[in-house]
């Protein structure tokens, strides 16, 4: 049998994360030698080998935050021997090494991390609860592997302390934890309510101090003026009927 599609066979190596391609992460397990792998829940699409699936506890504290704000990880546990292939709806994934920096990101972004790793929900202090990243975001602690995922090819925005950095919240996907957030709408108070005017623009996330911001190229809120729910909040955002809440399930927001 012959076919092009023999050009997309596994590639081979002995890395614990790797990318099959820029869609599919390849993650090696190899049993009591190293961590296993929490994976988002219904994310692998393939394994080899001796491999298991179990459901991730969470702490009281955990569930607590995911009840109360909506910002959480569903998890399977990934162990044994053996190759998984973990993929959600052709996103672009990128794998990352957390360290002592610590990492914070939308949940909805999140694929895999290393079982070693440390979660848990914070709060970004806004006056107004709005769609997209913000309000709530986890933070990622401790040191080893995390993979993302994004629409798109992504942007890393490095942050100094005398170049700071603003982007548009519903375009962040992750960044160091260590930098100083403040989200803010960027006009007068009028602009709360209307996306910067006619230009679609709205709030934003400011960030200062040392490290990195990563941004993709596709924003959560469709174009002013589409329907999302009802009433004056939906259509511009604001809390729960807002674009991310009234449209669970889709490519940006798998919860």
């Amino acid at each position: 049998m012959q076919s092009p599609l023999f050009a997309y066979t596994e590639v081979q190596n002995q890395d614990h994360y790797s990318l099959q391609n820029s869609y599919l992460l390849r993650v090696r397990l190899d049993g009591a030698t190293g961590p296993d792998c929490l994976a988002r829940k219904g994310t692998m699409v393939a394994y080899q080998g001796m491999v298991e699936f179990d459901g991730e506890y969470q702490s009281h504290h955990q569930r607590s935050g995911r009840r109360h704000t909506g910002e959480g990880l569903d998890l399977m546990r990934c162990s044994g021997q053996g190759t998984v292939y973990l993929a959600n709806l052709a996103q672009q994934i990128h794998i990352m090494d957390v360290d002592h920096d610590g990492l914070t990101v939308d949940s909805a972004y999140v694929l895999a991390l290393d079982s070693g790793l440390h979660w848990d929900v914070i709060a970004v202090d806004s006056e107004f609860g709005v769609s997209g990243t913000g309000k709530y975001n986890l933070v990622i602690s401790g040191t080893g592997k995390a993979a993302l995922m994004t629409s798109g090819k992504p942007l890393m925005m490095p942050v100094t302390p005398d170049k700071y950095v603003s982007c548009d919240a519903d375009a962040v996907v992750a960044w160091s934890t260590g930098l100083r957030v403040q989200m803010q709408a960027q006009t007068s108070s009028s602009g709360v309510f209307r996306r910067r005017g006619s230009t679609g623009e709205g709030w934003e996330l400011n960030f200062v101090g040392q490290g990195y911001v990563l941004v993709q190229p596709s924003e959560q809120m469709p174009p002013q003026g589409a329907e999302i729910g009802h009433g004056l909040r939906a259509q511009y955002g604001l809390g729960p009927q807002g674009a991310h809440g009234a449209n669970p399930g889709n490519i940006w927001s798998n919860r």
